[in-house]
């Protein structure tokens, strides 16, 4: 039976540098489902209906942030109660955006910008969220000034205020921004490793079981990158997913060239502009044809990511769109081989 309160992602940071800023030992401390957790109290109250809320925010000189959650979401849980008791984060967040709350499964009806109306669950697969949290910082005619799949740490959720309170994005991308504001502090090296293949042969047809390429897009300065390499992907259960794919790796921020799957000659801070890579370390996932077919870039731990792995190789992203329901059934089905899961390590 499908359950509706899994873990959340993201995908997505791996996903973003999503979790930079929390002291050493804190990524594992109190990571169990948090079950059902109160929004704090000034998130917008609202009729749902976006366009009146978008008016109302720019009245304000504020900008509307669609925040979607669920219950039973650890990541949810940093997220109000790490980032959301701290003065300075609430004073900017009240100062320039309003946050209206929106639950992946709920069945309020919200009303679109077109005046379609739909249920929150219809809304946030229209909107394509598929982790928690996911914010949507909309601009005054009601496009995405920027998209946060996953969980920021406090340093970087900041700064992600003040990048939409500024207008940035009509001035250069947030990954743009965060690299010239807030330099992370890292091992400022990318990682080597032996299952990841040479650039040169990104554009040549994939040799893998799956037919799938994976290109890790890094970067020098990401300690998440230090903890995927360090950790998550030393453990054998992940080793045994990557074994499934070409893996290649791209500094986000490189001048050399390569060419990629479609053919062009770009460089690799070329080619990350081109597919809008905001973030440290993104996943992004190639089929025969060198198609995107999927995308993680949000923190995650070591069983959503040995998920994704499988959730493509298998093809199973083909018969189910919705990830947040596929790895509920797959920790089913491997607690049923009797088989230890623990979604939070």
């Amino acid at each position: 039976m499908l359950r509706k309160g899994l873990l959340a992602l993201i995908l997505l940071a791996v996903l973003p540098a999503a979790v930079a800023g929390l002291k050493e030992g804190e990524l594992n401390e109190d990571m169990t489902n948090p079950g059902s957790i109160e929004l704090p109290a000034w998130f917008k109250n609202s009729f749902m209906d976006i366009a009146e809320d978008i008016a109302e925010a720019a009245a304000e000189n504020k900008r509307l942030v669609l925040y979607f959650h669920q219950d039973g979401c650890p990541y949810y849980k940093k997220l109000i109660e790490v980032n959301f008791t701290q003065q300075d984060i609430v004073d900017k967040a009240r100062a320039t955006v309003d946050v209206l709350a929106i639950n992946m499964w709920g069945d309020r009806e919200v009303t679109w910008l077109d005046g379609e109306t739909l249920s929150e669950k219809a809304f946030a697969k229209k909107m394509r969220v598929m982790f928690t949290p996911t914010m949507l910082f909309l601009d005054e005619q009601g496009k995405v000034a920027l998209r946060v799949n996953g969980y920021y740490k406090p340093a970087k959720f900041k700064a992600a205020l003040e990048y939409v309170a500024q207008h940035g994005e009509n001035k250069e991308r947030f990954a743009e921004y965060y690299q010239r504001v807030k330099p992370l502090a890292a091992s400022g090296e990318l990682h080597r490793e032996a299952f990841i293949l040479p650039l040169n042969q990104l554009a040549a047809a994939p040799r893998s079981s799956s037919g799938y390429r994976l290109v890790l897009f890094e970067q020098k300065q990401c300690p998440n990158c230090d903890e995927l390499h360090s950790d998550i992907f030393k453990r054998p259960e992940t080793r045994e997913q990557l074994e499934r794919f070409d893996v290649f790796q791209v500094d986000m921020w490189s001048d050399e060239k390569l060419k990629t799957p479609g053919g062009e000659s770009l460089t690799g801070r070329q080619w990350a502009k081109e597919l809008d890579i905001n973030y440290a370390p993104s996943l992004v996932f190639l089929d025969k044809s060198g198609n995107e077919v999927f995308r993680a870039e949000a923190y995650l731990k070591a069983f959503h990511l040995q998920s994704i792995l499988d959730y493509v190789a298998s093809g199973a992203y083909l018969d189910e769109p919705e990830f947040q329901r596929y790895i509920d059934v797959r920790a089913d089905r491997l607690r049923e081989q009797g088989k230890r899961v623990d979604l939070m390590k």
